[in-house]
């Protein structure tokens, strides 16, 4: 008894079908389409109905082949394109010598078509077609129904698959990339110039977080992807450049989980003769600017939350938050201890200003669900940050959170190149977190050419999107977020460790 073909063979039976044909079932230039999203409108604006029928609406349409249902010489497919679906309708009189292609077509086929604009007698749009063209023939069948994939891991690993399957994950990533546009176009329309900085770099900073280390053949030297554009971006301050972004990605080598991957998107910027308080408007402009641009009001929802960003946003200071819900002050480092080890916290020897962040990331930052700036940090932690003048132990620097995730970091920018070696030096002793333990001469050494007082800011890109499509995971925003190879047990969703953001640390 025969082994029943797989559908792949039934497949690869009628690839082999359209070759003998004469088709070329990989097809070729297929030139003035329409999109489906287009048709329906145009339909729409022509007046939808029962049995109507537009003779000199002609158009060409092709795309991925969804449904497909046969009545004896009549034939209807949902075909998907990039802007939707939208109905075809064939006839074998009205294909005539195309219909012994249409037998050959199976779900999953990229096909394209073309004919008169009108609806069926229920009055769905339908593109009535009089000739039919094989695109691609699809050796793999799509996913079951077409409900999409739901494997979350398979999902993620094909997602060349899940963009046709689901379209409400092809509708996230356009909304992407209408909120990068939205925020491209916001800082150019503000003076700002796009760059592009070095990924790999001799020698890392601008951020708490270890880096991957790659190592250069022809020159013999360890060199390391970034995870931060800061340092470089200050140096064009310093070369008379007052305001420049770069909106591109970050690497650190650290955990996955929801809200970070070892690899991500940020936009940093720099303005010259600013501060944090002129970052902290630019945080509610962009946000406003993305808002417009993915459709919808000031208030979203967010998982279990609504989400209200109506510009101006609380205000609140470090120090006070502690103090509300840690229920110590920063100033009383004993009790900050003793409250750290309440949580479990293990800090034998962290460093104090360590310590306090801790404490302050396990019982603040689940609390600050709707748009908070979070003032003033403890100096130890923003090397890199100028201080108080009334405060030295406190930076000018603030973090924004919505949802109990930081979405961006600012700064009023140190230019002082002592304190700048003061701070570096200081780091290098174990004076903060060891993943800033580095001295990077050259930008010293440009800070003594004089870099003028500057605001900075860094936005997690990633966790904007997520927020504003409503995606919990940060998975769901990137196309091809890292994953294990397969084999090696589900890609878990470890917690990050102490430093690692994935979003707008600096």
């Amino acid at each position: 008894m025969d082994r029943p073909r797989s559908q792949v063979d039934e497949r690869r039976a009628k690839l082999a079908r359209l070759r003998e044909m004469g088709i070329d079932p990989y097809g070729a230039r297929y030139e003035g389409l329409s999109s489906a999203a287009a048709l329906r409108a145009r339909a729409e604006a022509l007046g939808v109905g029962p049995g109507r029928s537009w003779p000199d609406e002609r158009a060409r349409l092709a795309g991925r082949v969804m449904l497909l249902r046969q009545f004896g010489n009549l034939a209807f497919i949902t075909l998907r394109d990039g802007s939707g679906d939208i109905q075809v309708g064939l006839s074998k009189k009205a294909v005539a010598n195309d219909w012994p292609v249409l037998k050959l077509v199976d779900l999953g086929d990229i096909i394209g078509v073309e004919g008169t604009l009108g609806t069926t007698q229920t009055g769905e749009i339908t593109l009535w077609a009089d000739r039919l063209r094989m695109m691609t023939k699809a050796l793999r069948p799509p996913p079951s129904k077409w409900h999409g994939l739901t494997d979350v891991e398979l999902r993620y690993r094909r997602r060349y698959v899940d963009l046709f399957a689901n379209p409400g994950v092809r509708a996230v990533f356009q909304a992407r990339s209408r909120i990068i546009q939205a925020i491209r176009t916001y800082l150019t329309g503000q003076g700002f110039l796009e760059v592009e900085t070095p990924m790999l770099q001799p020698q890392y900073g601008g951020a708490a977080a270890r880096p991957f280390i790659t190592h250069h053949n022809a020159l013999d030297m360890d060199l390391y992807l970034r995870i931060s554009p800061e340092l470089y971006l200050k140096r064009l301050l310093v070369g008379g450049m007052p305001r420049v972004y770069e909106i591109n990605r970050n690497f650190r080598n650290e955990g996955i989980s929801t809200q970070h991957n070892p690899e991500f998107t940020m936009l940093e910027l720099y303005q010259a003769y600013g501060d944090y308080h002129d970052m902290m408007e630019h945080v509610e402009r962009m946000f406003a600017v993305a808002i417009e641009a993915v459709g919808g009001e000031y208030r979203r929802p967010f998982g279990e939350h609504v989400i209200d960003y109506t510009p101006p946003w609380p205000r609140r200071r470090y120090a006070d938050l502690l103090r509300e819900y840690g229920g110590v002050s920063m100033t009383d480092i004993g009790a900050v201890r003793a409250r750290a080890s309440q949580l479990g916290i293990e800090h034998g020897r962290m460093d104090d200003a360590l310590v306090i962040n801790a404490v302050f990331e396990a019982t603040v930052e689940d609390r600050l669900i709707q748009p908070t700036f979070v003032l003033d940090y403890p100096a130890p932690l923003c090397p890199l940050t100028r201080r108080r003048a009334d405060d030295p132990s406190l930076a000018l620097r603030f973090e924004t959170y919505v949802a109990g995730m930081e979405i961006a970091n600012a700064y009023t920018e140190l230019n002082d190149p002592e304190i700048q070696r003061e701070t570096f030096s200081s780091q290098l002793k174990g004076e903060g977190d060891e993943t800033m333990r580095v001295m990077d001469e050259d930008f010293i050494t440009a800070l003594e050419y004089g870099m003028p007082p500057a605001g900075g800011l860094g936005v997690g890109i990633d966790r904007l999107v997520m927020l504003l499509t409503n995606s919990t995971s940060i998975r769901d925003v990137i196309l091809f977020p890292l994953q294990r190879p397969p084999g090696r047990g589900q890609t878990g969703e470890s917690a990050a460790p102490h430093g690692e953001d994935g979003a707008a640390t600096r």
